[in-house]
This record gives structure tokens, sequence and C-alpha cells, in this order.
């Protein structure tokens, strides 16, 4: 059986390579791509949009023919994937969420949509990045106590939101692991001179530059010795590929708010 998968705003960059993964990945039907109101590639076959050929389904602005979609994929804008959890809820679907920079009021908006259908809620789809997760916690309960923690984040010069959501999860665990509020603990960014660096905080520092597709460091600093931990993505695809992994495993489950860490079974 596969799972029939449509991809909302799928004429971007994420989008292309959603198309991609969904065309190759064996338990994926590809039956369908939105894109917004007045686009230049409205009607456009979604095959063509990705560049690998023609595959005789094409972009739309009707959400109504999405309607066979067993999951959605959204990596889209706030505003965007906001509309797009009321019509899923409206007509029962299940949803995959790759947007970023969502207020903490609207990530409550999220849980709550969770309690009407089954979706995932991941800052970071790739396998390799959640995997990173896990080991931060790892680390943080070992040796967050008593080291500095830093965290190092660049992307290309498109994305707009900064620190990468990616970059704030990976501060989320390491707080929720250490019992701080990252609320409070957070520094970003430091300029100028000012008192001795607080032991408690959490301390981020963002690049935007050139076609860097995503890179993320944590630092946990002791005197005399560190330990960094690094994820590097080179392409586009290992996102791609994540959320198909996330859509195949949403198609199975009950109403409920999820992450990539129930996707992938890390959760103790």
């Amino acid at each position: 059986m596969k799972v029939k998968v449509a991809i909302l705003g799928c004429s971007g960059r994420m989008g292309r390579n959603l198309i991609q993964a969904a065309i190759e990945h064996k338990s994926i039907e590809l039956v369908g791509g939105s894109v917004r109101v007045g686009s230049s590639f409205e009607n456009f076959d979604l095959g063509e949009i990705a560049g690998i050929g023609a595959i005789n389904k094409k972009t739309t602005t009707d959400y109504q023919t999405l309607l066979t979609a067993d999951v959605l994929i959204d990596f889209t804008s706030i505003d965007a994937t906001l509309e797009h959890i009321q019509w899923c809820k409206q007509h029962n679907k299940a949803l995959v969420i790759g947007t970023t920079g969502f207020s903490d009021l609207q990530v409550e908006t999220i849980k709550a949509a969770g309690e009407h259908i089954p979706l995932v809620l991941a800052p970071n789809t790739s396998v390799g990045v959640n995997l990173l997760f896990k080991l931060l916690e790892i680390t943080a309960k070992a040796i967050g106590d008593y080291t500095d923690i830093e965290i190092f984040e660049a992307h290309h010069r498109f994305k707009k939101d900064a620190p990468s959501g990616t970059a704030v999860k990976m501060g989320q665990v390491i707080a929720d692991t250490l019992g701080r509020d990252l609320n409070k603990v957070a520094v970003y960014g430091r300029e100028g001179i000012s008192d001795e660096r607080d032991a408690s905080t959490i301390g981020f520092a963002t690049v935007r530059a050139g076609d860097i597709v995503g890179e993320h460091t944590a630092y946990f600093a002791d005197i005399g010795e560190r330990i960094e931990l690094t994820h590097k993505a080179s392409s586009r695809m290992t996102f791609a590929l994540g959320a198909m992994r996330a859509a195949f495993w949403l198609s199975e489950a009950d109403a409920g708010y999820y992450d990539m860490q129930d996707v992938l079974g890390l959760k103790d």
C-alpha cells in the first residue's frame, strides 16, 4: 500500500526537493501540489517544476483537488501554514509541518490542532539532525551543568528567520534536559563589553551567507576541553527524504501532536 501525499507550496526550493523525494519513494504516491493564487507556476507539471521530467500531475490553487491525499506536507510560511492547519482540521487530513519561526503562542495553536488530526511539527526533518537532538540530551545530562553552552548556525542568504528553528530546538532540548527556561537563559548575540558570562546562559550565533544549506554546532566548553556536536547538510534532499519518512509514519498514527523524535523512535 502506498501513502498518498500532496505538497503545499511546491514551487519553492524545498517544494521542488519534496516533489522529487515523493516521486522516488517506493511507498509514497504523489497526488498533487499547491501554489499560491497568482503564482507563475499555476497549472505547471510537478515533475517539470522539480526538473525531473513531466509526470502528468499539475499544480493547483484549489485545495479541494488535494482531498485524495492521506498526508499533506507543508514547508511554506507561518501565515500560510496556520491557514493550512485549519483546512486539514476541516477535512481530517494528516499534516507534516517543516515551516519554522513560529512564536510560542502559535506553537500552542499547532499543538491544539493535534487533538483533532495527526500532525508532525519538525523544525528540521533530517534524520541526522534528529539524532543530533538525542546526542545533545545525552551530553547535557553528562556535562551540561558545568560547561558553557553555545550554539552556532549558518544558512543561505534567503532564510528569513534567525536563529533557525533547528538552532532554537537544539537550545530547547538542552534547556529542558537541564531544567532551565530557554526564554530566560537564551542570549542571542553579544556586542560590546559586558559582565562575565552567566554560567546558566545558552548563547546563539547566526550566519546568513551565500548558498549554505544548513550547518549547526553545539559547544559544551569547560576549562581545558570542549565537546562540539555538529551537523552539516549539503543538500535539501536530506530534509525532503526525512519529510517522506514522517508522512509514511503519520499515515498510520492517531490524532496527536508529534515530532521527528516520535517518527524515528528516539523517545525514551
